[in-house]
């Protein structure tokens, strides 16, 4: 049995202290994403480990990010958003004091591993939480704002590393999230609206959750094996594994009354449609973010202090960019003003794909400020599109969904990317992007017939 929110959001000075809360505890999360990056080499060389096995200090809290993000976002339906919120919070906090004061490289790496289960925690109740923050009317509003920080955190993550790094060792790349994750986990125990559990007899899926684990899993790494060009006779019997398992979980799924991949939301079209977008879009980004700094750097012969300087304007346009679209969308249907940023980003991407043989600085910066905007008015009318097109009872499962398309789109579009540096040794930045653009302006032709409003699913299961 079903029953809904009885309250439509929050009051005002409590939401203004949740989004503050939700604020804070995002942007470590997304911080801590990128910023040990910026230092695998002092890594590498402070615990002895050759720079190629240095790697696994991104790939261990990339993977159990990916591996648990549906996972979490279940426990959120069944247990309550701001529980899994809180905790994700507490154990990001704790396993980077571990971080910080590792000695060795492998206990790193399973600190890092344990913390990017709090950030899967964090990430995959994020949205389905502003969904009981903001009344209906607001939501997009509140996606635009979640799409600012999260955008300001992705962006300020190298300058923040190279920072910390100018007055400190490694170790406090992490020992600063402490403090900080902790005004989190005080913020959102104090701030957070809970809600109940909402479908009687419901209960966590144990086995689906390790099918889900292992599918993912070997996903990501298949596609990254293609990407760093792995033998075939290592990849096609994990090709092999990966659909058998993929097989028994989707099964499952499609027979379970409370699946862990909400296949049953996807029978929603515009639910359906605005995920695959999703994927397309984080794609065409990937495929750019990749193939531009290699161009600035091996054909413009520019500075790395160059390159993170010129790609700065793209999430910049995007933080105006992405709150306005949320204002927009009471005035402009959701699926055409997506279909709108989505057509711009296309078009930003080709006219860098166009770039004058010897560019100026402005012919960079106004193309990529053209990206940041396409991008920035795409993403919150769709995000906002996939929580208000569920049930709210299914607002964790929509949030997941959401990361996961994100985390998908962004690791096919690297291993595009890289193909594309393997087939096109000598123009690999425009065919990068002129694949990127012609994909986006497709999915922006079919989000423009999305008929899509706010609070659109008006009954579930």
């Amino acid at each position: 049995m079903t029953k809904d929110f009885v309250q439509d959001g929050i009051p005002k000075p409590q939401r203004n202290w949740a989004m503050a809360a939700i604020s804070v505890g995002i942007s470590v999360a997304v911080l801590d994403g990128a910023i040990a990056n910026v230092a695998l080499p002092t890594i590498a060389g402070d615990l002895h480990v050759n720079p190629a096995s240095s790697i696994w200090v991104v790939n261990a809290f990339q993977l159990a990010v990916t591996i648990s993000l549906l996972a979490f976002s279940s426990l959120g339906d069944l247990w309550g958003y701001k529980k899994v919120y809180v905790g994700g919070l507490l154990l990001f906090s704790t396993t980077s004091l571990i971080c910080a004061l590792s000695d060795s490289f492998w206990t790193l790496v399973i600190a890092r591993g344990l913390q990017g289960f709090g950030a899967a925690a964090i990430t995959s109740v994020n949205t389905a939480l502003l969904r009981i923050i903001y009344p209906t009317r607001l939501l997009p509003r509140g996606m635009g704002t979640n799409a600012l920080i999260i955008a300001v955190a992705a962006a300020a993550g190298p300058t923040v590393a190279a920072g910390i790094l100018s007055v400190a060792n490694w170790p406090w790349l992490f020992a600063i999230n402490v403090p900080i994750g902790l005004i989190a986990f005080g913020l959102s125990a104090k701030f957070l609206p809970a809600n109940p559990v909402k479908v009687e007899g419901q209960r966590f899926d144990v086995t689906s959750a390790i099918l889900n684990a292992l599918t993912f899993g070997l996903l990501i790494s298949v596609i990254d094996g293609f990407a760093h060009d792995i033998h075939w006779y290592i990849l096609i019997p994990g090709i092999f594994v990966m659909l058998t398992i993929g097989y028994f979980f989707i099964r499952r799924q499609l027979h379970h009354p409370f699946p862990l991949l909400p296949i049953d939301l996807m029978h929603n079209r515009i639910f359906s449609l605005s995920v695959v977008t999703s994927v397309v879009a984080f794609i065409a980004q990937m495929l750019a973010l990749v193939s531009i700094p290699f161009f600035f750097q091996r054909v413009l012969h520019l500075s790395e202090v160059a390159t993170g300087l010129l790609l700065t304007p793209w999430p910049l346009a995007t933080m105006i960019s992405a709150p306005l679209a949320g204002r927009l969308m009471s005035r402009i249907n959701g699926g055409l003003l997506g279909g709108i940023g989505l057509a711009i980003f296309g078009l930003a991407l080709c006219l860098l794909a166009l770039l004058p043989a010897h560019p100026t600085h402005f012919d960079i910066i106004w193309r990529m400020v053209v990206g940041g905007i396409g991008f920035g008015t795409f993403l919150t009318p769709n995000n906002s599109t996939i929580i208000a097109s569920a049930p709210s009872n299914r607002s964790g499962g929509a949030s997941g969904m959401l990361g996961m398309a994100r985390l998908l789109g962004q690791t096919i579009g690297a291993a595009i990317a890289a193909l594309m540096f393997a087939f096109f040794p000598g123009n690999s930045m425009k065919m990068s992007l002129l694949f990127g653009a012609g994909i986006a302006i497709v999915s922006a032709i079919v989000s423009s017939f999305r008929k899509t409003t706010v609070g659109i699913y008006k009954k579930t299961k």
